[in-house]
């Protein structure tokens, strides 16, 4: 066969169609049959599937509304539950820093009582052992004063003792209290955070067009703490809180009494260390004058004993002139010749008169003697009198002057 032919006979094939198969009038009559019932059918499927789904939206719209309803109610609640918490939490709150503020000031009081005990009062008593060992003498003695001032140094140690141990605890339950505040205060803004997503939550509509189905494979309901849980931890919270409260209020308490009592004792004691003060300043002022008035009797012994040796020496000094006079007589009267040399009345006259002359002189010498002994014991007398008298010049001069004038700077009080 030529190209010609070929192309021929392909283009007859292409424009003639092919024979198909044919059917009867029957099948016809059937088929049609068939697909009036398949209609029929699909319809009737249809109005029921209709009548079904207006069924179920019925149903699901009245099961949905009720659960929004039930939804929002539990919201509700469950703000409701949140906000009063908070609101507790926030009562203790401030009442936490209220405490706080509170302990601050009972801290700065404990370290102003601490400040005036151990700069002021101790260092006072101290220094007043110290001055009152520079007594002299007969006074440098363990007197009731060294027994107070030494009772008053042991109370002022053992205050001393008691307020840095409250002030110890003061700081340690300031510390507590703020690692409380910092965790109610995270707390609160998981609260803040929580009310404000539910209420977001709450005011949301169905109708919201920043509304997003969630096509995420990891489940939403993530959450693992239960109810019971919550409750739980949340009274745990307040309970935990309002136990520390209740020590601070304790710890405060505690403190008020401390400062009260112990000023109290202090003060006793000061007084009491001030009259045994008062009392052997008293004491020493006496002493000192009985011991003025006797220097002054001493004195005057003295100076009349003085005058008693010039007399005693004037006489001695005279009558050693009239033994002279008597000697120089009898001198006189051995140049007498021959039988005038007898032992007359004048001579026996002035033999007794030189006798009665050596025995008086001798009697003056010797109370001269005696006098000049006793001046010495005088002298001797005044001068101890004098140095007792320094003694407690001394003596009043520490505790009176020094002393006393360091003691009006102590005060007790409980700040």
């Amino acid at each position: 066969m030529s190209k010609k032919q070929q192309a021929l006979q392909l283009h007859r094939s292409t424009v003639v169609p092919a024979s198909t198969q044919k059917f009867t009038l029957d099948q016809w009559y059937n088929n049609n049959q068939k697909g009036f019932q398949k209609y029929h059918t699909q319809c009737q499927l249809v109005e029921n599937l209709i009548a079904e789904s207006e069924r179920i939206c019925e149903a699901t719209l009245e099961i949905t509304k009720t659960n929004k309803i039930a939804t929002d109610r539990e919201l509700e609640e469950k703000l409701a539950d949140v906000k009063f918490v908070r609101g507790e939490l926030l009562t203790l709150r401030k009442n936490i820093v209220l405490e706080i503020d509170a302990l601050k000031v009972y801290k700065t009081r404990l370290t102003d009582a601490l400040v005036a005990l151990n700069e002021n009062a101790a260092e006072i008593c101290e220094k007043c052992l110290e001055l009152r060992e520079h007594r002299l003498g007969i006074d440098l003695t363990v007197d009731e004063v060294e027994k107070e001032l030494r009772k008053e140094l042991s109370l002022i140690t053992g205050a001393n003792k008691i307020f840095s141990q409250a002030l110890e605890n003061t700081n340690e339950q300031i510390r507590i209290l703020k690692s409380l505040l910092y965790y109610l205060d995270g707390d609160l803004a998981n609260k803040d955070r929580c009310i404000q997503l539910d209420e977001k939550n709450l005011k949301l509509k169905e109708t919201g067009l920043n509304l997003n189905i969630y096509h995420g494979k990891v489940p939403l309901d993530i959450s693992t703490i239960t109810e019971q849980e919550w409750n739980l931890h949340t009274n745990e919270v307040v309970m935990s809180a309002m136990n520390q409260l209740k020590s601070t209020k304790l710890l405060r308490s505690y403190i008020d009494d401390i400062l009260k009592e112990i000023i109290n004792d202090l003060n006793k004691q000061k007084d009491a260390t001030n009259d045994a003060f008062n009392c052997r300043i008293k004491e020493t002022k006496n002493i000192k004058a009985s011991l003025e008035e006797q220097h002054a009797e001493v004195i005057k012994r003295v100076n009349a004993m003085n005058q008693n040796i010039t007399r005693l020496e004037k006489n001695i000094a005279e009558k050693e002139g009239f033994l002279a006079l008597a000697h120089t007589r009898l001198g006189n009267r051995c140049h007498r010749p021959n039988l005038e040399l007898t032992r007359d009345q004048v001579e026996k006259q002035l033999v007794m008169e030189v006798t009665n002359l050596q025995e008086t002189v001798a009697k003056l010498q010797n109370t001269l003697y005696e006098a000049h002994n006793t001046l010495r014991n005088l002298l001797k007398v005044q001068i101890q009198l004098e140095e007792d008298i320094n003694v407690k010049v001394n003596t009043l001069k520490i505790d009176e002057v020094e002393c006393m004038s360091l003691r009006q700077k102590i005060s007790y009080h409980a700040y």
